[in-house]
């Protein structure tokens, strides 16, 4: 009887859910078993809407995906979705202007310019166009109100403000309060119906920056060489996002608007959404603002193209100054294909981080340098790609033969059955952690979206995948990989494809920085329901506990899923010991007296669990994290491999050669050469950067040296991290059972003493790097040290001028100059009391516009721009923000950790919110006046000499050039 009265509940309760579904006016779609429980709406007009509830925090992550991108673009003005991405932040006949009808007529001259300018080859003729273009540029800009969304979304509290395009779609990220949805819904369907095209060439300025720094990123070079190997005939391959530079030089404000009448209608547009809300509230809201716009019924269908089957291998090589390294690619049906989830299990087998066959067979056999392996899924083909990079001597076609000698062990079935419910298991464990993060719930979303998937299937992958035998998947390898591969060598030298782009002259705009539009006020002035601000208590939002041998215990329960965190935090690292990261990078090579280095990484990965160790300068980080219910046999696994890791004499021998080629590469990366120039620049010849073992030390270790710093990691004094659903008895037990360390903990050994260097007047350092852009930062050290009693100015000064894209610095460097694509400037709090403050900034930019920057930068920062409206703007932003942000499950740990750091057992942020609202301008003007006002500093350049005016720069200090050795330090 009790059975079949809880069969009538059942069939009661599914009966009034479907009739509510029914009366509904907002129908949706939704799948059994879903974690996400995501509902998916189609509005009358064909927009998408994905929900998905997750009230951890007050805040909505959203992504507006558009599906258009790269592959979509006219072939006469490559680079547009690109482009027109970057001018959706430019505004409406609503706000971003202070009389539109007085700005239009000039808009529309501008238009006609570019036309004109974009047929005309004469360079003469050319410049007198585009001096036009910039003057009536000029008067535009006065009625122009530059940033006005990024102000739009300040004053809602909006963090994460950005976009990025792709070949096949254009998305637009918020993260908003959940207070705000209805300010956010109206000023978005504002933004996407009724864009206006404004400050049009100064954007162009931003895109040629970014198009500059792709010249020296040989990895986009790589991609954009595989694509046109794989895909000759169809836009993935036949043209790039960023576009031509022939292109952008030639660009067409018409053929943008077309472009976005054309594309940007809402049957083509999904609106993805996770976080804090009601989604009936929810959807009622973007049909309120969204449902009037018009679909486009006849959007256009790119040509169906069939390509070519390979007869061969296609080889295309790639030139450029990063280190040598190999890319193959294997084309493959689209994201949608019914056989997708096969490729992506498979992808696990091949390479997985722990125990694929790259894993075991090339990377922890040190065969070659790296290797990796991995899926990306478009919308209408699919690349399987694989790379590695050689050892020294090695040669890229060694390293080809070696990848693909694994494709072939797969396809012959050579592969322990168990990695199939290994990578199940461990695809469980990344999805339960992707739940917790409203960013991922999102972007899943997007991709379903953008690559036509029903969201049913993704729902069901993981359970296709439990019934996936080892058969099908050496069927499904033999079926797909053949001769029928792209092989993309990218090896050293100059790229004969760079072509400079001559910096234009181009007039600052006005700013009209205190001006708002009516649409502004009326945004400011919504009525929201407040939401009250949640700071941590360190004595009741943690646990602290003491396991054996005194060990401290940070303890912190996990309430939402069965995951956990281990983190064994020791006060030493490389300054106190130089072998210390060597030591820990040789114990990944290594087995124990028990089990091979091949089954302790198979075991972890069968326990769904990880393991790592990051030696820092000065703490130590040993991290175990995976599923509850595993982890005493993963701490007992862990534990053994630190207690008994076995020397092995060759595998030493190999990962001596394996630093010093990965040192030697490190010196051709763009990235890296400047940051270590950063680091000279604080810290001096003598820094944690460069206190590594030298050439001879690396070759004459003795590797039984480096195990017993292994092995005695755990006799000295640390704490513990616990975040997990154990509780705190449990947490101590399994510590007390598996962690080995002595009885009484030794203290850590002596740290070498390295000092930030105080610059007392101006210097230069220059360092070569053969690049279109050059990389420029100011270094400023005073020698003051952390004062908990300006942190709340400090915090509001750097929130004002250098902050997000409404900070004086993105105004004046990108928006009113062109100057860059990202530039910053900042006011840095130490992170421990030993160290002082600093002031850093940050541009890239087109080598002959090194001194326009430079200069500019001096400016601002000395002449700070006041503005009584920017600062409310700035202030309310970091109110709202404070309001809504939550520190919550392990990070929790890591803010008490930091606080301990800095002599405070408070949240900072508490005393931030109460005194930010009483702060004015005047204070910001006053700490701008003693702080930063008349710094002497130490000018950073990573750049080419035979482009840069080296003389000039002796304006601002003596230049000294800097040997790559010398920054490095090897």
């Amino acid at each position: 009887m009790r059975k079949i009265i809880s069969f009538l509940s059942l069939a009661v309760i599914i009966l009034l859910a479907a009739a509510c579904k029914e009366t509904s006016p907002f129908k949706y779609e939704s799948v059994p078993n879903d974690p996400m429980k995501a509902r998916i709406y189609t509005l009358d007009n064909g927009l998408k809407v994905y929900l998905t509830v997750n009230k951890e925090t007050p805040r909505i992550q959203t992504y507006i995906a558009v599906k258009v991108g790269g592959k979509n673009d006219p072939a006469e003005t490559t680079g547009l979705a690109h482009y027109f991405e970057h001018l959706m932040f430019k505004g409406t006949q609503q706000f971003g202007s202070l009389n539109y009808e007085k700005e239009k007529p000039m808009l529309d001259e501008i238009e006609q310019l570019f036309e004109v300018y974009r047929k005309t080859t004469d360079e003469g003729e050319r410049k007198l166009i585009y001096h036009k273009i910039d003057s009536v540029s000029y008067e535009a800009s006065k009625w122009a109100i530059p940033n006005e969304y990024d102000k739009l979304m300040a004053t809602i509290g909006a963090s994460g403000t950005n976009a990025y395009t792709w070949v096949d779609q254009t998305v637009f990220t918020e993260d908003i309060p959940s207070n705000q949805i209805d300010n956010w819904a109206r000023i978005q369907a504002d933004r996407f119906e009724n864009n206006v095209i404004r400050g049009f060439h100064t954007e162009l300025e931003t895109v040629y920056e970014e198009k500059n720094m792709y010249l020296t990123h040989d990895g986009m070079k790589v991609q954009e060489n595989l694509m046109a190997a794989l895909y000759p005939d169809h836009p993935y391959g036949t043209q790039t996002v960023i576009g031509t530079q022939e292109n952008l030089k030639n660009p067409s404000i018409t053929n943008i608007k077309n472009y976005h009448t054309t594309w940007y209608v809402p049957n083509n547009i999904a609106i993805c959404l996770s976080g804090d809300f009601d989604p009936d509230q929810m959807i009622e809201t973007i049909n309120k603002y969204w449902g009037h716009m018009k679909p486009n019924p006849n959007l256009p269908k790119l040509p169906v193209t069939h390509e070519a089957p390979f007869k061969e291998p296609v080889v295309r090589e790639v030139l450029g100054l990063d280190a040598e390294n190999v890319t193959l690619g294997w084309r493959l049906p689209g994201a949608n294909n019914p056989e997708q989830y096969l490729l992506n299990l498979l992808s696990l087998i091949v390479y997985n981080g722990k125990a694929g066959l790259l894993d075991a067979d090339l990377n922890q056999q040190q065969k070659v340098l790296t290797s990796y392996a991995g899926v990306d899924a478009m919308a209408d083909y699919t690349t399987y790609q694989m790379g590695g990079q050689p050892k020294q001597g090695q040669t890229l076609e060694e390293v080809k033969d070696l990848l693909l000698a694994e494709i072939e062990k797969l396809k012959k079935g050579e592969f322990d059955e168990g990695l199939l419910e290994a990578s199940v298991n461990n695809l469980k464990l990344s999805q339960t952690s992707r739940m917790e993060s409203n960013e991922a719930r999102a972007d899943m979303f997007v991709s379903a979206f953008i690559n036509g998937e029903d969201w049913k299937d993704e729902v069901a992958q993981l359970d296709k995948m439990d019934k996936v035998t080892k058969q099908q998947i050496v069927d499904y390898a033999n079926k797909v990989f053949g001769n029928n591969y792209a092989v993309i060598y990218k090896r050293q030298g100059q790229d004969p494809n760079e072509k400079k782009i001559d910096k234009p002259a181009i007039t600052p705009i006005v700013m009209n920085r205190d001006s708002s539009s009516i649409f502004l006020k009326e945004i400011q002035q919504a009525q929201v329901k407040p939401i009250e601000p949640v700071f941590l208590d360190f004595e009741k939002d943690l646990q602290k506990l003491e396991a054996k041998s005194g060990i401290p215990v940070l303890y912190k329960q996990n309430t939402t899923n069965d995951l956990f965190s281990l983190m064994y935090v020791f006060d030493m690292g490389n300054d106190n010991d130089k072998a210390m990261g060597t030591a820990f990078e040789y114990m990944k090579y290594l087995g124990t007296s028990k089990r091979s280095l091949k089954e302790i990484n198979e075991e972890f990965y069968k326990l769904a669990c990880y393991f790592s160790v990051f030696p820092g300068s000065d703490r130590t980080y040993v991290s175990l994290q995976g599923l509850q219910d595993k982890m005493p046999q993963a701490m007992a696994l862990f534990e053994e491999l630190l207690a008994d890791a076995q020397v092995n004499k060759d595998t030493y021998a190999n990962l001596a050669d394996d630093i010093l080629k990965k040192r030697s590469d490190a010196k051709l990366n763009q990235g890296q050469n400047f940051n270590k120039l950063i680091q000279y620049a604080v810290w001096g010849p003598k820094s944690s950067a460069t206190n590594v073992l030298t050439t001879e030390e690396i070759r004459q270790m003795d590797p039984a040296e480096l195990v017993d710093r292994i092995h005695k990691i755990n006799s000295y004094k640390h704490k513990i991290l616990y975040y997990g659903p154990a509780k705190p008895e449990v947490v101590l037990d399994a510590i007390s059972k598996y962690h080995n360390v002595p009885d009484k903990l030794e203290p850590a050994p002596a740290a070498a003493d390295f000092v930030q260097q105080e610059t007392p007047g101006n210097k230069v350092l220059f360092a070569q790097y053969d690049a279109k852009q050059i990389y420029f930062s100011a270094v400023s050290n005073r020698g003051e040290k952390y004062d908990y009693a300006i942190q709340p100015t400090l915090d509001l000064y750097n929130e004002y001028f250098g902050g997000g894209m409404n900070s004086i610095v993105f105004q004046e460097m990108r928006e009113a100059r062109g100057l860059a694509y990202s530039a910053g400037a900042f006011l840095i709090t130490p992170n421990k009391l030993k160290y002082p403050y600093v002031y850093r900034t940050f541009i890239a930019t087109q080598n002959d516009k090194m001194l326009d920057a430079i200069k500019a930068f001096d400016d601002i920062i000395n002449n700070m721009p006041e503005s009584e409206k920017a600062f409310i703007l700035a202030k309310e932003a970091l109110i709202t923000r404070l309001r809504t942000e939550r520190i919550t499950k392990s990070d929790v740990l890591w803010a008490y950790l930091n606080a301990q750091d800095l002599g405070i057992n408070v949240d900072s942020r508490k005393d931030l919110y109460e005194k930010a609202p009483s702060m004015t301008l005047a204070d910001i003007k006053a700490f701008q006046e003693k702080w930063v006002k008349g710094r002497t500093y130490t000018y950073c350049v990573l750049g080419d000499e035979k482009d840069l005016d080296l003389k000039s720069l002796e304006q601002y200090g003596p230049v000294t050039k800097l040997s790559k050795e010398e920054i490095f330090g090897y």
